[in-house]
């Protein structure tokens, strides 16, 4: 399976670290935070990734290279002179993306079914299929109404209460689904998702597993907390991923 990292993002919640190291590189008990999640891919079947750069991504390539160290292939897609946004990243990858993939982000850590997920796009007809999670504004707020088996409305600026559910931060793809983002232009998550809500082309997932992310100091002490705890750590054991100057 095949999963795209969004990690091309300035990280400006996370300054003035991420004015010298991209979100994804942030150490977490003495480890670059990307090794975390690499890791979590790779004990789910996920075998190749594609990392969308941008703001220092050659700190990324230079500690992650082609990723035969860490038992994966990594390829780099470079969003170029400008941001390009979420889903600008991911059109500027379309041509080294695979039939079906997962997208998810360069600062989350997230325990997914994710054989079952890719499996439930597949049967489902839909060009893609989103990961919900019922968040009851718990994790930050609710952006994601879900009626039936397909989301129907995403929208990160209601404040309102209504919203129950929240994007999860991982969804499957068809690589047809991003026939409906523009080439060459910024876009936004929003933007991208909403065009398939429109035509009845996202689907739901429900996760039960509350997410972890880094996009904020109180969230990245919340998931170094959950490391302290014994969870996300299994590279300790089984020495998978080598240890870097950057990363200490």
């Amino acid at each position: 399976m095949q999963a795209v990292i969004l990690a091309g993002g300035l990280g400006t919640r996370q300054r003035p670290t991420t004015d010298r190291i991209p979100k994804a590189m942030i150490p977490v008990a003495g480890r670059p935070f990307i090794d975390y999640q690499l890791e979590l891919l790779r004990r789910n079947g996920v075998r190749d990734i594609v990392l969308c750069v941008g703001h220092l991504g050659e700190l990324l390539e230079e500690h992650l290279r082609s990723g035969a160290a860490f038992g994966l292939n990594i390829r780099y897609s470079w969003d170029g002179p400008r941001l390009l946004g979420p889903a600008g990243a991911l059109k500027r990858a379309e041509r080294l993306v695979e039939e079906r993939f997962f997208v998810t982000y360069g600062d989350a850590y997230l325990r997914a079914p994710y054989r079952k997920l890719m499996a439930a796009l597949a049967s489902s007809g839909r060009l893609g299929m989103m990961s919900v999670f019922r968040n009851e504004g718990r994790y930050g707020a609710s952006d994601i109404s879900v009626r039936g088996r397909l989301v129907v409305r995403y929208d990160k600026q209601d404040r309102t209460g209504r919203l129950k559910w929240i994007n999860f931060g991982l969804s499957a793809l068809t690589k047809e689904a991003l026939e409906t983002i523009p080439a060459g232009h910024p876009c936004g998550e929003e933007e991208f998702y909403g065009e398939l809500i429109k035509g009845r082309q996202l689907a739901a997932y429900e996760v039960h597993q509350r997410f972890y992310e880094i996009g904020t100091p109180a969230s990245l002490a919340d998931f170094a907390a959950f490391v302290a705890r014994g969870g996300g750590v299994t590279w300790h054991k089984t020495r998978l991923f080598p240890r870097t100057s950057r990363s200490r």
